[in-house]
């Protein structure tokens, strides 16, 4: 049972707050670089605070204050130019680094002022890599965006999923390094949503282990032993707000103190046939969590996990808590924030950082059935490996969240070589 104070510690995102002071210690993705490209602005909220996020002519990617320092109108409207963005209001150009570039009348009417210098607006740092944008909201000097292996993995078709999360973060990521909610919410009770009713195995024993990039919880089921992945391997709750599955990452993006942004990057191995196989863009798509009646979504993974965070109520009350033994990864989690934020307040950088560029051309990471995802094989092969490991790997529907886009659907299944190009219907 938490402390009212520490769920207050582990909940608050926003600037001066300590785990906002921490989070800002660490680069997030924020959208798909593709939608930034296509839509060319958006808005964005990242860690309690409003921002736009755009394209420049010259290909150079901006975060900058949603609001103009001029007369505080909305840069959501402004006017991107080759070097950076124009307020429409009256026509100031700020830089991706938040430099005035321009302010139009002032710069005519007393050019020697050179008010433009005295002005900035608030900007943050952004880099592409994996098909997405990453922010890096903190002090210099910057860590490196961290390189994870699967970002290396060659002959992949490789996806970006949004769902908007209407309760806080740190509940979602708590659920990383909880494996007991697999057995009953994705197992259990999906079995009696479809009417089936039956029970699945039974987990038999837990671990639970910190390491430089997180944590991992190992398990035992009544269907394996101990020379299973499962526990040899485990999975892995990725520091500070991910949860790592091989093929794919899952980030719970802080939005504000009651909004989550989940972003998933998923990736598929294709089939030796289709190599050298060289995505050109990443496709991105946004699942919806509810229904058109207002009803929760649970009939896929993530859209299940959702239903349980947003069930905890907007910010979970962790002083009502009761905790048991399957849940010592839950405490051990709160403990490293705990940790971690009083590092940042003594001046001490958190664990996870990464400033070796030389080790950053390939952050390994802990993989179960990492064959799976690095060995060319057949489309058959896979589906038979798959089956034999119980992972539902390569299927011609997207299964871990509601509402892929038909459009995303047929570029995987081309790529896959599970219709021709020119097929008239997916699969």
């Amino acid at each position: 049972m938490a402390s009212p104070a520490q769920n207050e510690r582990l909940t608050r995102v926003g600037p001066g707050t300590p785990m906002g002071e921490l989070l800002r210690r660490y680069w997030h993705p924020f959208a798909a670089t593709a939608e930034i490209d296509e839509l060319g602005i958006k808005p964005v909220k990242l860690l309690g605070e409003s921002l736009v996020a755009f394209r420049a002519g010259d290909g150079s990617y901006g975060l900058i204050d949603r609001q103009c320092p001029h007369r505080r109108a909305d840069m959501l409207f402004g006017i991107i130019e080759e070097d950076g963005l124009r307020c429409s209001y009256h026509g100031w150009c700020f830089a991706t680094d938040g430099k005035c570039l321009e302010q139009p009348f002032e710069d005519t009417a007393n050019p020697k002022a050179r008010f433009r210098d005295k002005i900035r607006t608030k900007a943050y740092r952004v880099e592409e890599k994996a098909g997405m944008l990453w922010a890096y909201m903190g002090p210099d000097p910057a860590p490196l965006v961290p390189n994870w292996e699967p970002f290396t993995w060659d002959n992949g078709f490789r996806q970006v999923v949004y769902a908007d999360v209407p309760c806080n973060w740190f509940q979602c990521q708590e659920n990383s390094l909880d494996p007991v909610h697999f057995e009953w919410m994705h197992r259990n009770w999906t079995s009696r949503l479809a009417g089936d009713g039956s029970y699945g195995p039974k987990h038999l024993e837990l671990k639970f282990d910190e390491f430089e990039f997180g944590h991992i919880y190992r398990r035992v089921r009544e269907d394996a032993d101990k020379d299973s992945q499962h526990w040899t391997v485990g999975s892995t709750a990725l520091w500070p707000n991910a949860f790592f599955l091989g093929d794919h990452i899952e980030w719970r993006i802080p939005v504000d103190d009651e909004n989550t942004l989940s972003i998933t990057w998923m990736f598929h191995r294709v089939p030796v046939g289709q190599e050298p196989y060289v995505q050109q863009r990443v496709p991105y798509w946004k699942g919806p969590v509810k229904d058109a009646e207002g009803n929760w979504i649970t009939s896929h993974v993530l859209n299940q996990d959702i239903v349980a965070w947003a069930g905890q109520g907007v910010i979970a009350d962790r002083t009502e808590e009761h905790l048991g033994q399957s849940d010592l990864g839950i405490v051990m989690l709160r403990r490293s924030f705990d940790e971690n934020m009083k590092a940042v307040a003594e001046g001490r950088d958190p664990k996870g950082l990464i400033r070796d560029a030389e080790r950053n051309k390939c952050v390994e990471l802990p993989i179960k059935h990492r064959e799976i995802f690095t060995t060319s094989m057949t489309l058959e092969e896979s589906w038979a490996l798959g089956k034999k490991l119980a992972y539902r790997f390569n299927q011609p529907h997207y299964p871990h969240q509601v509402g892929q886009p038909e459009a995303v659907k047929r570029e995987f299944q081309v790529a896959m070589g599970m219709i021709p190009a020119d097929a008239e219907h997916t699969i």
